[in-house]
């Protein structure tokens, strides 16, 4: 109740526009891209708790120690041991399971920089999970952030990416410059990735 109360004064004294598709009604892999400010998780935030989405997201366990554990998995975190991320899937499968409706925030972009390729984790963990991909955006341009479609991957990579890839071709984030284009070295044509891609 807090946290929807809060969100209700940030939009009402907010610049930003919020719009919406369609709120998911199961468990989803929530992207937030284009990825370009460290406000942009800020905003995320106030989305999901705007629209009552109980959210998850991936940090590094060093994030988690000492006092700051106890804030960062009220804020939705769920800890990442970088020496066994395979864990991580099934610890998202465990929460589906239980039953539990999250949005499982990625933001995909990783380093905000302004070249290379998306981190691939996303794809991986919706198609081991079964989770579908809703397209979370920023768009400084129009001042307008919030939800677009919620889609299914089929396992085609340069197909899927085609349509995320649609989706946010007129989307630029809060700083432009740091726009990533939406591409996985995984699709045909792009160079093998590396274990640093997958994160």
């Amino acid at each position: 109740m807090v946290t929807r109360l809060l969100a209700r004064l940030y939009w009402a004294l907010s610049r930003w526009t919020l719009t919406v598709e369609a709120v998911p009604t199961r468990p989803t892999v929530l992207i937030g891209a284009p990825h370009t400010s460290n406000w942009d998780f800020v905003l995320m935030l106030a989305i999901a708790w705007r629209l009552g989405i109980d959210v998850r997201w991936l940090g590094k366990s060093s994030l988690f120690r000492g006092w700051r554990g106890p804030i960062m998995r009220r804020l939705g975190g769920i800890p990442v041991d970088r020496s066994d991320p395979a864990r991580v899937v099934g610890d998202v499968v465990a929460r589906v399971h239980q039953g539990e409706v999250f949005g499982l925030v990625v933001t995909p972009d990783g380093t905000r920089s302004a070249t290379g390729y998306w981190k691939s984790g996303f794809y991986r963990i919706a198609r081991e999970t079964g989770m579908p991909v809703t397209l979370g955006f920023v768009d400084r341009t129009t001042m307008t952030t919030g939800l677009g479609p919620t889609i299914e991957l089929t396992g085609d990579v340069g197909a899927d990416m085609d349509r995320i890839r649609a989706f946010y071709s007129d989307k630029a984030g809060l700083r432009p410059e740091r726009r990533r284009e939406p591409r996985l070295r995984e699709e045909p044509g792009q160079t093998p990735f590396s274990v640093s891609d997958r994160a």
